[in-house]
Order: C-alpha cells, then sequence, then structure tokens
C-alpha cells in the first residue's frame, strides 16, 4: 500500500473514533458530569491519552487541561487510572482540548512518511514502557480512544435511553 492510502485509511478511521467520542460527551446533558462522576472521569482520560499518545516524543507531552497523578489510596473511586484532573472540567473545556486533539491527530497522520514511520513512541526504559513504531501507536491510540467511547455511549444508554450515531468514516456526524 502506498504512503498516501494510508494516510487516507488511517484518517478516515482515527477521525471517525475522535467523531464518536465527541459525540459522546457533546451529546451528554448538561449537568451529567455531576450525576456521573466515572463518566466524566473516562471523558477527561479519553481527551487526556487522546493527546498523550500523539506526542512524540512523549516526554513533550504537555496537557492542555491540569491534572495531577495520585496514588491508588488517593483516587477518586470513579476514577480510571492516576490520572486525576485538577478539577472538574466543564464539557465546554473538554470538547475544545479533544477538537484540538482530533486537529494534531490529522496533521500527525497528514505529514506521515516512509522516514517517519522509523519513527518509534518510546516512554522510557522501565519494564512496561511502551515502546512503539509510530503507525502502531496510532493504531493503538485509535483502539484506545473507541474503546472508552463505548463505555460512555453505554452509560448514555443505560442512563438515558439515548441511542449515539455511528460513524463509518471521518465526517460522518458533521
Amino acid at each position: 500500500m502506498d504512503i498516501a492510502s494510508l494516510k487516507t485509511l488511517l484518517w478516515n478511521q482515527f477521525g471517525a473514533s475522535i467523531d464518536m467520542l465527541i459525540q459522546a460527551i457533546d451529546d451528554s446533558p448538561d449537568g451529567y458530569f455531576q450525576q456521573n462522576p466515572r463518566f466524566f472521569y473516562i471523558a477527561f482520560h479519553s481527551a487526556i491519552f487522546l493527546d498523550y499518545y500523539l506526542t512524540i516524543p512523549p516526554e513533550d507531552f504537555s496537557p492542555l487541561l491540569s491534572l495531577t497523578q495520585k496514588s491508588p489510596e488517593n483516587r477518586p473511586k470513579e476514577a480510571i487510572d492516576d490520572c486525576i484532573p485538577d478539577r472538574i472540567y466543564s464539557k465546554k473545556e473538554l470538547l475544545a482540548y479533544l477538537r484540538q486533539s482530533r486537529a494534531k491527530a490529522q496533521t500527525l497522520i497528514d505529514s506521515l512518511t516512509e522516514e517517519k514511520l522509523k519513527l518509534r513512541f518510546t516512554e522510557g526504559e522501565e519494564e512496561g514502557d511502551m515502546d512503539y513504531p509510530l503507525l502502531e501507536i496510532l493504531l493503538y491510540n485509535l483502539r484506545h480512544t473507541q474503546h472508552h467511547t463505548a463505555q460512555l455511549n453505554l452509560l448514555i444508554r443505560q442512563d438515558m435511553d439515548l441511542h449515539l450515531k455511528w460513524s463509518f468514516r471521518v465526517g460522518d456526524l458533521e
């Protein structure tokens, strides 16, 4: 497959995944973050890690929404990892972050070359640290985004019986 086709296919699916995440948060009712803190923590986690996995090298990562890493005993029960937001961000703030990360993803994918595909996403030297080729971290990020989007969709469906739209390719939800 040539690089142009790869970029088109990758953006069609990754962009659709991000669009569905944005839709899930955007379609949540006002005040839902306070009513369902689990929804908020999943949305926050998704936004932070979408951006993080798009940052090559990862040591250059600087989240747009502040957070503090906390030990298990100091985390809210609804949190899904050690990255705890410094406050409950608004839906508007999370959506702005996701839209900025969407643009970052598109720029990264549009800039792919044979040479750039040789870059690696390497966190460090510790056991369990990620060390992936660029294409693999992009696919990992897509799967991670879609996984948490599905969780958000499930919560919305269970709590409000709302059915969100599926996106086959980027732009379907616009």
